[in-house]
């Protein structure tokens, strides 16, 4: 008996070494990721981010420049290797997924730009880009418009109105989102798609309604809404609940303008006090002010730093980009804001999974507090 409770012994012992290998092998290939907050730069003066690829990796939005005292847009394209480079006249709204397509609008018009074959004018201005960079929305001659290399413009038509505006499309191109007018000269949020048409998503209880953004699978749309009061909020649609209000932490003004490729997450910019104030929601925690979540990074970039507006987040939920003000240099600039987290419940790492290394991960670090 004595023999077989020592023979116990040293196996239970051979277990916590081998488990102890495996985290310290889990922790060297995933390492815990921390939170950040880069100021991306100016070409001249003050900059916005419009948009952000999948791994945070390229961000792309404006630059003013003066010239002989006329202050022009300039499009910008970012990586951490060069810095902020200047595209070309116009203002970059979107970026594909890999970040080597870059969409936006020039002096009323429209271009699709990539690193060989720079700045190429299309017939639609583009808000945004799928995915892959094939299919870009916008609009043409006041109308919402798709295009595609294959096919041109596609003119989306209107909720028996005028106008109309796109400004999202799902991963795949085959859903877009936007508003136009209606036949009671009303504006609301509309979702298209090739069978369906142009769907109306109504209002919280007013009369005007904006769609910004749309999940990878075109089910969730996010945008701004007027309530009965007439006042801006930030909702999100699905088709099961309807146009919701995400709520307020301050009374203001709310729009949000992306959302991340599963729906679960939205940011934007609420006015509240007459000043701008980015923000995430999210099920769970609900509407946050970045500016309180993320105080210690912002306290660290100089005294009088914020996040003015988040106007994108990449497809896992993980990085904003967006506009706000540099303490250090005292400028308006574009952010690039790593949350070090995935919106995953569960994905520790920030790989996009919920696997065994997570769970290593949380066993290992189990008690720890932050400082």
């Amino acid at each position: 008996m004595q023999r077989c409770l020592q023979r116990q012994t040293r196996f239970n012992a051979l277990k916590r070494l081998v488990v102890f290998v495996m985290l310290g092998l889990s922790l060297g290939m995933n390492p815990l990721t921390a939170q950040s907050l880069r100021w991306l730069g100016v070409l001249d003066r003050r900059s916005i981010a419009y948009d952000v690829s999948f791994d945070g990796s390229v961000v792309v939005g404006a630059a003013p420049v003066v010239f002989y005292n006329q202050e022009l847009d300039h499009a910008f394209y970012w990586t951490a290797r060069t810095g902020i480079r200047d595209i070309g006249y116009g203002t970059a709204r979107g970026v594909s997924s890999d970040g080597t397509v870059v969409v936006g609008e020039v002096y009323g018009q429209g271009f699709h730009w990539t690193e060989s074959g720079g700045q190429q004018l299309i017939c639609v201005r583009g808000m945004d880009v799928s995915a892959d960079g094939s299919v870009v929305v916008g609009v043409a001659n006041g109308r919402a418009t798709r295009w595609a290399a294959a096919t041109g413009c596609q003119d989306l038509g209107t909720l028996g109105g005028a106008f109309s505006y796109a400004y999202g499309v799902s991963a795949d191109g085959a859903v877009i989102v936007g508003n136009a007018s209606t036949t009671s000269e009303h504006t609301h949020a509309f979702r298209w798609t090739a069978a369906t048409g142009m769907q109306d998503l109504g209002t919280l209880g007013g009369n005007y309604s904006v769609a910004y953004g749309v999940s990878a699978d075109g089910s969730v749309v996010v945008g701004a809404a007027w309530n009965a009061s007439a006042q801006t909020r930030a909702f999100r649609w699905t088709a099961a609940t309807g146009m919701q209000d995400l709520g307020a932490f301050d009374p203001g003004l709310y729009t949000a303008y992306a959302v991340s490729a599963d729906g679960s997450v939205v940011v934007g910019a609420a006015s509240v006090s007459s000043r701008w104030r980015a923000f995430r929601w999210t099920a769970t925690g609900g509407m946050e002010d970045l500016n309180v979540t993320y105080a210690c990074l912002l306290l660290a970039e100089g005294c009088g730093s914020e996040l003015l507006r988040a106007q994108a987040i990449s497809p896992n939920g993980r990085f904003i980009v967006g506009e706000g003000y540099n303490g250090r240099t005292r400028r308006v600039e574009a952010f690039l804001l790593d949350t070090g987290r995935c919106h995953v419940e569960g994905d520790v790492n920030g790989d996009g999974v919920v696997d065994d290394a997570d769970l290593l991960i949380v066993l290992f670090n189990f008690g720890r507090r932050c400082n």
